[in-house]
């Protein structure tokens, strides 16, 4: 009963993992590559919300993903 149960879980996650797959046309590609289509669609409001988190920071780039300011990485 117990392999019968993981056997469901292994191929409700192969499930999920296949329905993820997607090929995009070449055609399709100027679309997705849209500037609307960033999560920071909108150029003012993000370009205010980096400029609030550079001072706060202290220093140009607060917003990056390498370090914490702390100098650790």
């Amino acid at each position: 009963m117990e392999g019968h149960k993981l056997a469901q879980v292994l191929l409700a996650t192969l499930l999920v993992f296949a329905a993820g797959c997607v090929t995009v046309k070449p055609q399709q590609r100027s679309v997705l590559a849209d500037p609307i289509m960033q999560f920071e669609g909108d150029p003012q409001a993000s370009a205010q919300l980096r400029h609030a988190i550079d001072n706060r920071e202290g220093s140009y780039g607060g917003g990056g993903v390498a370090g914490g300011g702390c100098g650790c990485n």
